[in-house]
């Protein structure tokens, strides 16, 4: 039997190609792994199961979470679940966008706001930021300091709403009312690129408004 330890953060930075609205672009992921010894929560699928599971390890994975259903963040998640057993779950707003990928498959359960999702003997709340695309989701764990923002909020700015189903505005309120108000010193851990804080992004929100980042 696995040594159970504390619950930590894993990080694997997988490698592929997003598309939508006829473009397709080159893209590396973060993908987030909540867990400890024993059990396991993956967040955003991307690109390459081996490398997920590999990470994953001898430990029970328990859900794949997908922040939003663009395809770079969920493409693996069907092989990685039918490795795995676990479920794939996704907010229903963002079907559509899943399905775009995976047209004859369908997650396996559905996010909402205030759930909560238990690993390792923390809870993960989810987080409903639409904006980036409707369904859209943040996962904040208080006990780790920490939340996942997928593509809502980045180092240096909001995720992008130049493509369909995205909002600059709605994103702005998202980032504003879920997740400036948490505390200042929460480690925000993206969906590409480099972690920030709470704290360094919350000054730069209004020159954001005024250029329409």
């Amino acid at each position: 039997m696995a040594e159970r330890t504390g619950p930590r953060i894993d990080h694997v930075v997988t490698s592929g190609t997003f598309s939508l609205d006829g473009g397709t672009w080159e893209v590396d992921n973060n993908v987030w792994i909540v867990g400890d010894g024993t059990e396991a929560v993956v967040i955003d699928a991307a690109h390459d199961a081996d490398a997920i599971a590999a990470a994953v390890g001898g430990r029970r994975l328990l859900a794949i979470v997908s922040t939003h259903g663009h395809d770079d963040h969920i493409d693996a998640a069907p092989a990685l679940s039918a490795r795995t057993g676990a479920p794939v779950l996704l907010h229903p707003a963002d079907l559509m966008l899943w399905k775009q990928r995976h047209p004859d498959l369908s997650p396996q359960g559905e996010l909402s706001d205030g759930q909560k999702i238990a690993v390792a003997g923390v809870e993960l709340t989810v987080l409903h930021t639409p904006g980036h695309s409707p369904g859209a989701v943040c996962l904040y764990a208080p006990d780790l300091g920490t939340v996942f923002s997928g593509d809502t909020l980045f180092s240096g700015g909001p995720g992008a709403t130049g493509r369909s189903y995205s909002d600059f505005p709605t994103i702005i309120a998202s980032i504003r009312e879920r997740l400036l108000t948490l505390p200042p010193d929460t480690v925000v851990r993206t969906g590409h690129g480099d972690s920030t804080t709470i704290a360094a992004e919350a000054p730069h929100l209004e020159e954001w408004v005024a250029r329409g980042y």
